[in-house]
């Protein structure tokens, strides 16, 4: 069985006929392809170092991992799923949360790396038992109640940190950015972070020049005088070299707050896997297990060398909806360019210098799509709120996750906020259903989206491609 790096030309190589499409095994030329893998780059850009800035990690090698972590699924799927793996954004609460307690960035990536490990055992198990095992365990109403807590948990991160540094900034840059999500088209809306970000880069140095420099605070509690967009980083950055690497640590407090995560990136996968599927023709249905113990592995590597944990993105999906193009040529292609990208510290340092304001503008948006997808991922599995089965459990794990309810277990650890609210969510769902009435169990359980049709006895798939979440 081959590792899906040969690919034969697609008519005369130059674009696709109307209406048809370039399957995953076919490619355009080479000029075209590498064409078209920068325009992933772009797609993936705006989450992807985003995101290492908000969990307080280098955003070169975010980047350069990122090129890693698609090689790495690309040739555990054989070449079958063209996707791309980005910074998970659904680790910024769990980074967020261990950095208040004094956790390091070492201590965040041990954790994450853990995180990385089981997504690999539940991929195993997922290609052992198959998907049945994730409904099992993980039905709609307790996915989306995690998904929920996990967005909404980050709330203050924003409104605390970010928002302050420039309240006016942050303003125009969130109405710029909702803007570009709903009334851009195509591609253009797929990177509508990117372009809010350029937008919130070109505010803050316009306010700089008009208003000069803005007392709020920045990195710390005192307010000082500061300028909003200060690049004096980047003329010292060096145009090629290595970013920074780090050792991860394990602290189990810290491991504790970051597994719920898994069942966010299972869900991810799952969702991402069936939308690939559903646009190339090719059903998945036996890749679901290799897709997800491929995202765990590459997330594994990254985090041992002090990068992010990496997931399936659906501004990618995006892309290729658009374009027709589904060759996982142009995705290696992207792959060499975002490894490119890593080794260029001046990059780095540009993406290192975005102002607070624009942060606060741009997580308002982001931090509350992050946990609106779990309302979501509750309407596609006809999740029945009104049902005291469902509602009690994910109205008290939501309540605890998103208020940072805590209970202390010793003198030294503690469980509270993210993992404490997942672990009510889980054991609270399962313990009610062990004792609930009959008349409240009525009705089969529905899968959610992502994994519906892995179940043969599920509800058909409607065919609309899932929103992504990292």
């Amino acid at each position: 069985m081959g590792l899906g790096v040969r690919w034969t030309l697609h008519g005369d190589g130059r674009s696709p006929a109307p209406g048809a499409v370039v399957r995953p095994d076919e490619r355009l030329s080479w000029p075209r392809t590498a064409g078209l893998g920068a325009q992933h780059v772009v797609a993936m850009f705006g989450a992807s170092f985003v995101a290492p800035v908000l969990m307080g990690l280098d955003p070169n090698l975010a980047i350069m991992m990122s090129g890693v972590a698609t090689v790495i699924f690309l040739l555990a799927t054989r070449g079958r799923i063209p996707s791309y793996l980005g910074c998970s954004l659904s680790f910024v609460g769990v980074a967020a949360t261990i950095r208040a307690s004094g956790g390091s960035s070492a201590t965040v990536t041990g954790a994450v790396l853990v995180v990385g490990a089981v997504l690999f055992l539940a991929g195993l198990a997922v290609r052992r038992f198959g998907a049945r095992i994730i409904h099992a365990a993980m039905p709609p109403v307790v996915t989306g109640a995690v998904v929920m807590l996990i967005g909404f948990n980050l709330a203050p991160v924003t409104a605390s940190t970010y928002w302050p540094q420039d309240q006016w900034t942050a303003l125009l840059v969130m109405a710029f950015t909702g803007l570009a999500v709903v009334c851009l088209r195509g591609f253009w809306s797929r990177i509508a972070i990117f372009l809010g970000l350029l937008f919130g880069y070109g505010i803050s140095w316009l306010f700089d020049r008009v208003f000069g420099k803005i007392h709020s605070t920045v990195g710390g509690p005192e307010a000082v005088d500061h300028w909003r967009l200060d690049l004096s980083g980047v003329a010292k950055a060096e145009w090629i070299g290595l970013p920074s690497f780090h050792a991860p640590a394990f602290e189990w407090s810290a491991i504790l707050v970051a597994l719920p995560v898994v069942i966010a990136l299972i869900a991810e996968n799952a969702g991402h896997v069936k939308a690939v599927g559903e646009m190339t023709g090719d059903p998945l249905d036996d890749q679901l297990g290799t897709a997800i113990a491929a995202d765990g592995v590459a997330s594994v590597l990254s985090t041992a060398v002090g990068g992010p944990p990496n997931t399936t993105y659906s501004e990618n999906i995006g892309v290729m909806a658009a374009t027709r193009v589904y060759s996982t040529a142009a995705y290696w292609a992207a792959a060499g360019f975002a490894l490119l990208f890593g080794l260029c510290p001046k990059f780095g340092a540009v993406v290192a210098a975005i102002p607070g304001g624009v942060l606060g503008g741009i997580t308002v948006i982001l931090y509350g799509m992050i946990g609106l997808l779990g309302a979501q991922i509750w309407l596609n599995g006809r999740v029945d709120l009104r049902n005291p089965l469902n509602l009690v459990p994910a109205a008290a794990g939501i309540i605890i996750g998103v208020g940072g309810v805590s209970l202390k277990i010793t003198d030294n650890f503690q469980l509270g906020g993210i993992a404490l609210g997942t672990i009510v969510v889980i054991t609270g769902y399962h313990a009610l259903r062990y004792f609930a009435p009959a008349h409240l169990k009525t009705g089969e359980p529905l899968l959610d989206a992502g994994t519906s049709a892995y179940d043969e006895q599920g509800p058909a798939y409607d065919g609309k491609a899932p929103d992504g979440g990292r």
